[in-house]
Formats: C-alpha cells, sequence, structure tokens
C-alpha cells in the first residue's frame, strides 16, 4: 500500500476511534443515576453518575478490545478515551489523576468480571462489581445487583453496536465457512 493510503488509512481510524469515543462519552439516563444513588450510594448522586460514566466506558474499551474486527481497534479507542478523558470538562483539572486511577481501577475489575468463567453468572458478577464500588451491598444477590448487571449488559449491547456502526461488521461470503478462511491472507 502506497505511504499516503496508508496515512489515509490511518486517519480514517482514528476518526472512527474518536466517534466511537463519543458514544461511549454518553451521559447515563438520570433514571439509572437515582436508582444506583438510592440502591447504593446512600442518596450521593454526583458517585452514582460517576460511578456509571466508568461503567460505560470501561464496558466500551472492553467490547473495542475484544469484538473488533481490527487488532489495532482496541489500542486506538483506549488512546482516543484517554484523551477525551483528559479533556473532560466534568473533572478538575488538580483531580485528572484521580479520576484516572479511579477508571482504571473499575476497567480491570470490569474486565476480570468478564472474563471469569467460574462462580456466579457474568451480569451478576457485573452486577456486584458496580455495586463493590459504588459502596452498596454486593454480596447478596437481590434486585439491585440483578438490575445493575442488566445495566452493565445493555452498556456492552450498545458498545458493541456502536462499535459495528463505526468500525463496520465482519461480512463473509455465504456459502464459505469462516473456518475456511481462517489464515488465508486478505485481499
Amino acid at each position: 500500500m502506497p505511504l499516503f493510503a496508508r496515512w489515509r488509512a490511518g486517519r480514517d481510524l482514528l476518526r472512527k476511534a474518536d466517534k466511537y469515543v463519543d458514544v461511549l462519552l454518553a451521559e447515563p439516563d438520570d433514571d439509572d443515576v437515582r436508582w444506583l444513588a438510592h440502591a447504593a450510594t446512600r442518596g450521593d448522586t454526583d458517585h452514582a453518575r460517576w460511578e456509571l460514566r466508568y461503567a460505560r466506558r470501561a464496558m466500551g474499551l472492553l467490547t473495542a478490545e475484544r469484538d473488533a474486527l481490527d487488532d489495532r481497534t482496541g489500542s486506538l479507542v483506549a488512546h482516543a478515551l484517554a484523551q477525551a478523558i483528559a479533556r473532560d470538562p466534568n473533572v478538575a483539572t488538580e483531580m485528572q489523576s484521580v479520576s484516572e486511577r479511579q477508571f482504571n481501577a473499575r476497567l480491570s475489575a470490569y474486565r476480570d468480571g468478564l472474563a471469569a468463567r467460574a462462580g456466579a453468572g457474568t451480569a451478576v458478577r457485573m452486577g456486584q462489581t458496580l455495586f463493590a464500588f459504588a459502596g452498596g451491598s454486593f454480596r447478596q444477590v437481590d434486585e439491585h445487583i440483578r438490575r445493575g448487571g442488566e445495566l452493565l449488559a445493555r452498556y456492552l449491547a450498545e458498545s458493541n453496536a456502536a462499535l459495528r456502526d463505526c468500525f463496520g461488521k465482519a461480512s463473509l461470503p455465504e456459502n464459505v465457512p469462516p473456518s475456511e478462511l481462517a489464515g488465508k491472507p486478505s485481499d
């Protein structure tokens, strides 16, 4: 591929990553914030809103890392998300490093929860993780844990749909099984 074409393709990927990150920066639904504030943060709506912001962003980054068609997508999204977080108007300049550490802690916990294969189901683990960071009770699986898991499952589904919208979806010939294409160079 000629140099200019590679540069243009790279710029196109960066634009797609920025567009995807814009979706991840959507504010949480006010009803979800009120619910989490009531169920876990002892009425602290700011804390609840931040936990839901972190959760959506983490679910989106994890989706990009595991479901993207191109191996570069996860790192491009991580870079675009880091830049967006660094200029987030909701974070005071002196709190940037705290916000970054908090997001990274949640990202790691959600990644572990999604990867775990033993114990409770994924939705329960995600709900428990949300409640652990929000300061709520997370040991007993109740309707709040289930609702939290459903909410994060919705964030995952929305992220996956946005990933396809921004980066495209896989298209395979209908008459050729995917296993036959494995290992063959693409055109």
